[in-house]
């Protein structure tokens, strides 16, 4: 019996994500992304999937590395215009029961007072379905925004993030008691100021604006592969995303982060764009259909900015050199993936539909054994699936990849109970020891 495989759905509240310049076929309606029923709609189709979540990514910043202006990105919609995530929340959460919903946050450029009202609100008004997807952020162009010249070095970000997550902790599982809320109409007494306390802790001084949520402590992502990147997940994150990668690279990593968090389970995600049809005829007809859609420039706007380098420097076949300080695992995997020497060519020819992430392609039943082999094979527990053209690309996985997954066993028929954390995991809402989480509960 091959393992249960979860799914999330990987997207961003705007109309150009990973794979650019699909927004310009005539069925795509990511267009619409300032309505509020397109999102709604997803999530409606995303839980009719059975999807574990919709995983929304956010940045602060423009791509403006490219050329040194942000005119690509611009032109071509990548990442800019965008919305503001957490606003979509309570509308999805409306408009479903069970879809969890990780949304992407940055710790270094608000104060952790602010952000932790925000997640508490969301848990409520979710009733315990939300997740926080760790970031340090990765764009001067969102470090000048808040005032700064430039964003810190890779490992000062995750030091100061260290510092934002006991913060965060100290808030949402220390300030208030769990009996602390009484909503005793006789006696007048809401709660019990001894029940409640002040967090004090450098440069924090506070007690937490929202009574205890349902589960606390949001369902924790995180998204960074390099070094420290993977220490920093090992001590806060419940759930990682990799990017895609060979079997045997992503193996290493999960066989790694595992290691590192062992006491504690993780489940990890891979990122995977799928291209599917009834027969796999049909999938290639749509592969090729989607790529006369590609956006090159647009995914080089984006490639230039979360990896740090400005490719107009450079000629085609010039090896790419110098230091980066934003996504560093991103540029090991390009080191990784076409050697010391690589060229701007090379990142031209891997995009494939708008990003450097190669489609799985095939009928519904040979999508369906590709994930099955890939968890298989390097131990992940499923999949951040990336949108092509919407809303067909997730219809045609809920329609005709989820039932090709059930069938073999390897994909859930119906919902656990509870909240986002127990889905994932199966035991209770809040988290325990031996996360640092727990240790600053008030008990």
């Amino acid at each position: 019996m091959p393992r249960e495989i979860r799914l999330n759905a990987f997207d961003m509240a705007c109309i150009g994500h990973i794979q650019h310049g699909m927004w310009t076929h005539p069925r795509d309606r990511s267009t619409d992304y300032l309505s509020l029923e397109y999102w709604t709609g997803l999530a409606r189709t995303l839980e009719r999937g059975l999807f574990d979540g919709l995983f929304l990514a956010d940045v602060l910043g423009v791509y403006d590395v490219l050329g040194g202006t942000a005119d690509a990105a611009i032109r071509n919609a990548v990442q800019v215009p965008l919305l503001d995530p957490l606003l979509l929340v309570p509308a999805m959460a409306a408009a479903t029961t069970h879809l969890g919903f990780g949304v992407t946050c940055a710790t270094g450029y608000e104060p952790p007072f602010l952000l932790a009202r925000r997640f508490s609100t969301l848990d409520h008004l979710t009733r315990g379905r939300i997740g926080w997807n760790v970031v340090t952020g990765y764009l001067d162009s969102a470090a000048r925004a808040m005032g700064r010249p430039a964003q810190g070095a890779h490992d000062n970000r995750y030091a100061a993030a260290e510092a934002f997550m006991e913060d965060t902790y100290a808030l949402w599982e220390g300030s208030w008691a769990e009996d602390a809320v009484k909503r005793d109409r006789a006696r007048g007494v809401y709660a019990d100021p001894a029940r409640v306390r002040a967090v004090r802790r450098p440069g924090l001084e506070a007690i937490h604006l929202v009574e205890p949520s349902p589960q606390r402590t949001p369902v924790l992502y995180q998204a960074g592969a390099s070094d420290r990147g993977r220490a920093f997940a090992a001590r806060h994150a419940e759930c990682v995303f990799l990017n895609a990668g060979s079997r045997a690279g992503v193996a290493a990593l999960v066989a790694d982060l595992r290691m590192r968090a062992a006491p504690r389970e993780l489940r990890i995600f891979v990122g995977a764009t799928l291209v599917t049809g009834r027969t796999e005829a049909a999938a290639r007809e749509l592969l090729e259909e989607y790529r006369r859609h590609v956006g090159v420039e647009g995914a080089l706007a984006q490639s230039a900015g979360s990896l740090g380098i400005d490719f107009a420097r450079f000629g085609m076949d010039e090896p790419i050199t110098g230091e980066s300080n934003a996504v560093t695992s991103n540029v090991e995997a390009m080191a990784r993936a076409f050697g010391p020497g690589w060229t701007k060519r090379h990142l031209i020819d891997s995009f494939v539909l708008g990003s450097r992430q190669a489609p799985i392609v095939g009928s519904a039943a040979q999508v369906a054994e590709a994930l099955i082999a890939f968890a298989a094979e390097t131990g992940v527990d499923g999949f951040n699936l990336s949108r092509t053209v919407m809303p067909e690309c997730i219809e045609a996985v809920v329609d005709l990849v989820v039932p090709e997954l059930q069938a073999r066993g390897a994909y859930k028929r119906g919902y656990a109970p509870g909240t986002y954390r127990e889905k994932l995991f199966g035991a209770g809402p809040l988290l325990a020891a031996p996360h640092p989480a727990a240790a600053a509960r008030f008990s």
